[in-house]
């Protein structure tokens, strides 16, 4: 048969934000697939080397929508490295059940996406109420629902307020006490594991060797985790395990996101019971002529999608020389993705392309 060009996205809603695919199609089998992220938000690498140490907390959000939250913790880590700064204990207990609050948010997000691309509307309505709710425990935080900008050198903006923990725990138990209808609706129903049972597999060799990480990598069987490996917040204080499957397909990654999903609450469980008191701030110099000292770091942490790494580079200045990121998206929404969909049939492109949590603006910094 003759081989013809499809463009596939941005339009459509298994491409996340105005991510594109020009495929090579030979009747419904793709051929071979050129990842295009678009122009979202750009440029964001650059702009730091023009704003100073503080204001740049606004713009790391913006790197990923879905999860700003890893984006303020590795700038964060990257700024105190540099500066030496030390951060509280009780600091390091808000930033990691902050964090995996806003692990469980984006997880929601992706489930939502994910169910809704295959067609189970009644998941992905219950995916997004319940990330409502999360992010209502966000808006009573810190006053914002979508980009927080909480995390700050030295610790935390604020403490928790009074009965934000109790609030906290009601909701994470209410969105627990769903799991068995995700389950049933979802997880365990035939149509979903037909529809992504050996769609879009990514071997334990290929991963390793195109970058994956996080849900690609832990779908072949691999316990890699920046939390085990390179503990960093709170999380050598609690037990918790690092979710794995071994197939490696579309199927095998969205099982870890939801287990992920469950490990995370029981992990916030453990950290508010372990909780100590004291500050939850080391305070700084006047952040708006604050000059930090000369020299290079590189810091890594593990957001909802992967290893998400940042070099950071001071020449002795009020603003970075350089910064670059190591984003989880880059390998996944190019390398990753474009091996995943070699002949694979069209009804499964946005399958594939959901299934590795790829976030466009990642890509383009």
């Amino acid at each position: 048969m003759r081989e013809l060009e499809l463009y596939f996205g941005p339009q459509h809603l298994g491409m996340v934000g105005n991510f594109s695919i020009t495929l090579q199609v030979e009747g419904d089998r793709v051929v071979k697939a050129d990842a295009n992220p678009g122009f979202l938000h750009r440029g964001f690498e650059k702009l730091m080397e023009q704003r100073s140490w503080i204001k740049n907390f606004p713009m790391v959000c913006r790197m990923n929508v879905v999860e700003p939250d890893s984006m303020e913790m590795i700038y964060a880590m990257g700024v105190e490295k540099l500066a030496g700064i030390e951060v509280p204990e009780r600091a390091q207990f808000v930033r990691s059940i902050y964090l995996e609050l806003a692990r469980v948010g984006s997880h929601l997000f992706g489930l939502w996406a994910y169910a809704n691309m295959l067609g189970f509307d009644t998941v992905a309505q219950w995916a997004m109420y319940h990330r409502d709710l999360v992010l209502d425990l966000f808006e009573e935080l810190t006053g914002g629902r979508v980009y927080h900008i909480y995390i700050w050198p030295g610790g935390v903006r604020r403490d928790f307020p009074a009965g934000f923990e109790k609030r906290m725990v009601e909701t994470l138990h209410s969105i627990g006490g769903c799991v068995p209808d995700y389950d049933d609706t979802f997880f365990n129903n035939s149509l979903f594991r037909s529809r992504a049972s050996g769609v879009g597999t990514v071997t334990r060799e290929q991963a390793l060797r195109m970058g994956g990480s996080g849900q690609v990598l832990r779908a072949t069987g691999v316990p890699f985790d920046v939390r085990k490996a390179e503990p960093y917040a709170a999380y050598s204080s609690v037990p918790w395990e690092v979710p794995t499957r071994e197939k490696g397909d579309a199927y095998s990654r969205i099982w870890v996101v939801r287990d992920e999903m469950i490990e995370s609450v029981h992990m916030i469980f453990k950290l508010l019971d372990s909780m100590p008191g004291g500050s939850v701030y080391t305070r700084i110099p006047n952040p708006f002529k604050w000059r930090i000292p000369e020299g290079d770091a590189y810091v890594r942490c593990e957001s909802s999608r992967g290893e998400l790494g940042l070099y950071l580079v001071s020449d002795g200045g009020d603003k970075p020389y350089r910064a670059h990121f190591r984003t989880p998206s880059y390998p996944h929404g190019l390398t990753v993705l474009e091996h995943a969909l070699e002949g694979a049939n069209i009804s499964d492109v946005g399958n594939i392309m959901i299934s590795l949590y790829v976030v466009a603006p990642e890509i383009d910094r």
